[in-house]
């Protein structure tokens, strides 16, 4: 039975430049934000260090925009994602569903400008960070208390879903599709790649490198595959310490193993972006062939793909507590 009442889902996502000429002022709204440069006295040096920060970052960035078509492709996708989801729910609930990125075009502060124009009888926000980190899912939702004003309609939020069975189920699915691309998968080395983050962060109570590690477990569970695995870090920023081994390292270490087939799996991201059609199907590709990899593949995002879709919307229903569809998992998820 369909629940009548009407709802306004917000997936949340980073965002990204939309031309060669938006990556600087991309970078300079992502450094600005107070979840990512802070220290003692950073609410007087944040905006001056952005502004440097980002003019030097952006000059090293521009080849690989210009390597995936002079853009990101995030807003495309999430907004295919967007689409997907809201087809997915038409048959239980009456829901629209709205893009909100962090840095980029649409902002938050537009899309709350938006919602305004509409009367949800609940909201619920849903980041598409499948593992918390107060720098990604905690600054989406940071930005959201600043930018939405409350009319007492209900919100519910999803706070992380890498436990959550669809998702996993979503992973492994994405996975098995592409080791059909080696053919005999004897021999494939999985590595999962995440975006790393500062270890400071860590050691401050962020569950985030936890909630990595549980997922590759719940990944490798589920997938059953004879591959061994690795998991490794990716996009470091600055001089901090940030979570190891790096993507680059583990690459030259297998390679110096002997091993000769590796697919990697972006175990942060949903969508493709910069960081894996970049960095990763680009920069790690030819440092892996310059080592002897004989086939490198990348897992493509789970973008739009119908386990994932069908995994946003288990989540959505599960957090409005539907319990009509035998879509929504019953497990434990710490959302």
């Amino acid at each position: 039975m369909k629940v009548s009442k009407q709802v306004g889902v917000i997936l949340f996502q980073l965002g990204g430049p939309d031309s060669l000429d938006a990556i600087e002022p991309f970078l300079y709204n992502l450094f600005c934000d107070p979840d990512i440069i802070d220290f003692p006295f950073a609410k007087l040096a944040r905006q001056p260090l952005a502004r440097l920060i980002s003019s030097t970052r952006a000059k090293k960035v521009r080849n690989h925009y210009a390597e995936i078509g002079g853009r990101s492709p995030i807003l495309e996708l999430t907004r295919l994602q967007a689409s997907a989801l809201e087809k997915a729910l038409a048959s239980a609930v009456d829901a629209k569903v709205f893009v909100a990125m962090r840095y980029w075009h649409p902002l938050t502060e537009e899309t709350v400008a938006e919602l305004a124009k509409h009367r949800f009888e609940q909201l619920v926000l849903l980041p598409l960070y499948p593992q918390y980190s107060r720098t990604t899912t905690g600054s989406s939702l940071n930005e959201w208390n600043r930018r939405f004003t409350s009319n007492h309609v209900p919100v519910k939020i999803i706070r992380s879903f890498y436990d959550f069975g669809p998702y996993v189920h979503a992973v492994v699915a994405q996975v098995t599709r592409t080791l059909r691309r080696f053919g005999d998968t004897s021999g494939v080395h999985l590595v999962f790649s995440a975006h790393s983050v500062p270890v400071r962060v860590i050691e401050g109570g962020d569950p985030y490198q936890e909630q990595i590690e549980a997922t590759v477990r719940n990944v490798m569970a589920r997938g059953g595959w004879a591959s061994p695995h690795t998991l490794c870090y990716q996009s470091k920023v600055g001089a901090d310490k940030w979570l190891q081994p790096s993507l680059h390292d583990t690459i030259d270490k297998l390679a110096g193993e002997g091993e000769k087939k590796l697919l990697v799996v972006p175990i942060a991201f949903v969508s493709d972006h910069v960081e894996t059609l970049g960095e990763i199907n680009h920069e790690a590709r030819e440092q892996a062939e310059r080592l002897g990899i004989e086939q490198f593949e990348l897992m493509p995002g789970l973008n739009d793909a119908p386990e994932f879709i069908e995994a946003l919307a288990g989540l959505v229903l599960s957090a409005l507590g539907y319990d009509g569809s035998q879509r929504v998992w019953q497990g434990e998820s710490k959302r």
